[in-house]
């Protein structure tokens, strides 16, 4: 499995979750990968220890993307560690869901800080590692952005946002060799979804009754799209926006 060989990577909030899964599985693919975390150092650890155990390489570098210091010293600390950048995953987000009367200046700064304002910092310095040969980017949006749910205003604002950036950055990188794409999961089991309290509630049993394939999505079911797009067998796909929802969105 070498669809990635010798490629360096950068993934963004891959302490856990859908995160994680992309660093794992490019690494499976040869990758070597940097683990980007803000908060949670060990779950960061455990996924490089998890990578190298299987013969990969992998380091953990923590940082607040919403800050241009440590979205700096990230590119820094992976120069120094692989000398170039090959793939940058956008993966890192906050996940907040409150009716509109509650939401507050705060915590629409934060959403739109970490969402989108943290996925324009690390675009500009990944350019900077791509150089002359090109590079490749891929954010994780959601498909929210397109089917928006009550109490969701604000996250869905800001994935519709960074699906906007995908599509006028394709066409600003014209001629630059960099491809750019978005993958819109749906609803996906991860910690985030669990401590939210939607997995096991009657909400995720609607939703899965109405999902053609019948279940919650898993981060592998993301990881896999990623590994794809990441790849030289996406290199005539640019500027898209993926579902990977188990087609409820198709409906």
């Amino acid at each position: 499995m070498n669809k990635l060989k010798n490629k360096v990577a950068v993934v963004t909030g891959a302490s856990k979750g859908i995160g994680a899964a992309i660093a794992e599985h490019f690494a499976a693919e040869g990758a070597k990968v940097v683990i980007n975390y803000a908060s949670s150092k060990e779950d960061a650890e455990k996924v490089v220890s998890n990578i190298i155990s299987k013969g990969g390489l992998a380091i953990a570098v923590q940082g607040d993307i919403s800050k241009e210091a440590d979205v700096a010293r990230l590119f820094e600390e992976t120069k120094n560690a692989f000398g170039s950048l090959d793939i940058l995953v956008n993966n890192a987000g906050v996940y907040i869901y409150e009716p509109i009367e509650q939401i507050s200046v705060a915590t629409f700064r934060r959403s739109f800080d970490i969402n989108v304002l943290g996925s324009i910092l690390t675009t500009q310095r990944a350019l900077e590692l791509f150089g002359d040969k090109g590079g490749n980017i891929i954010n994780i949006s959601s498909e929210v952005s397109k089917a928006p749910l009550p109490t969701g205003s604000i996250y869905s604002a800001t994935k519709t946002a960074l699906d906007a950036i995908t599509v006028a950055l394709s066409k600003e990188f014209s001629g630059r060799n960099i491809r750019i794409n978005s993958i819109l999961p749906g609803v996906v089991e991860t910690e985030g979804s669990r401590s939210a309290g939607f997995i096991g509630s009657e909400a995720e049993t609607e939703l899965v009754s109405k999902t053609p394939l019948g279940r919650t999505g898993q981060p592998n079911d993301i990881a896999k799209v990623a590994v794809f797009l990441a790849s030289d067998d996406a290199g005539w796909i640019t500027g898209e926006r993926i579902s990977v929802s188990g087609g409820i969105y198709g409906l």
